[in-house]
C-alpha cells in the first residue's frame, strides 16, 4: 500500500490528467510562494478539481474538493513581474486525496496517496476512429499557427495508447466536471477509451466505425 504524502494542493475548476497541459498566471502571495519553492526544489504539486468554491480566494466561501487529482511538474515559469508568474505545467501520476486543510497563509495541502501509473494499451482497432478523429484535430490546430505554448496538447502524441487518446479527449469535450473526475478515476484506459468514444458517437464527432 502506498505510503501517504503530504502535497500542496492547487484547485482548479478545471481536470487535470496526465499528459495534459497547465498554463497558469500566478498572482496570488500563497501560490506565487508555492510556485518559486516547486521550482527551487524541483518537486511537483497537486492538482485538484473544485467541487465548490472559486479558484481566488475568499475566506467567507466555502470549499470543497474532489477526491481525485493529478501531481503536476512545472515545465517553464517566466516572472512577468515581482507579483505575476506564468507557468507551464505538465500533469503526471493520479493521486487519491484522503483529506486536506488549509494553512494560516491560504495554503491547501492535503494527504495523498498516488495511483499507479497506467501501462501502454495500444488502441484496439475498433476504437481507431477516435484515435483518427484526434489526429485530425492535433493537425487542424496545427495548421492555425500557432506556436507550441499555445497548443493544448504537448508532443509526442501517442495517438496508439489508449490512456493519452482517452485523456486528451477528455480535456476538450465538452463534459460535465462529475463526468470528468468520473473518467479520470478509471483505473483502466481502454475502458475510458471506450466511454470517451461511445461520448464520440453520441455527439456527431465520429461515426465509432473504423
Amino acid at each position: 500500500m502506498p505510503t501517504p504524502l503530504t502535497m500542496p494542493l492547487f484547485p482548479l475548476s478545471t481536470v487535470l490528467y496526465p499528459g495534459g497541459v497547465l498554463h497558469l498566471q500566478i498572482f496570488e502571495v500563497r501560490y506565487l510562494d508555492l510556485m518559486r519553492r516547486c521550482l527551487r526544489e524541483g518537486t511537483p504539486f497537486g492538482v485538484v478539481s473544485l467541487l465548490d468554491g472559486a479558484e481566488v480566494r475568499n475566506p467567507l466561501e466555502r470549499v470543497n474538493l474532489a477526491g481525485i487529482g493529478t501531481l503536476a511538474e512545472i515545465k517553464h515559469c517566466e516572472a512577468i513581474s515581482p507579483t505575476l508568474l506564468k507557468i507551464h505545467a505538465v500533469g503526471t501520476q493520479r493521486f487519491k486525496l484522503n483529506a486536506y486543510e488549509q494553512q494560516k497563509a491560504g495554503l491547501w495541502v492535503g494527504e495523498i496517496e498516488t495511483l499507479d501509473e497506467e501501462q501502454t494499451v495500444q488502441v484496439p482497432e475498433h476504437l481507431q476512429t477516435s484515435a483518427d478523429t484526434l489526429d485530425h484535430v492535433i493537425k487542424s490546430i496545427e495548421e492555425q499557427g500557432r506556436s507550441p505554448d499555445e497548443l493544448p496538447f504537448k508532443p509526442p502524441y501517442l495517438l496508439n495508447d489508449c490512456g493519452w487518446v482517452s485523456n486528451r479527449w477528455c480535456e476538450i469535450l465538452p463534459l460535465e466536471k462529475s463526468t470528468r473526475l468520473q473518467l479520470l478515476g478509471l483505473d483502466n484506459p481502454l475502458l475510458r477509451l471506450e466511454l470517451v468514444n461511445d461520448i464520440l458517437v453520441e455527439k456527431g464527432i465520429s461515426s465509432g466505425i473504423n
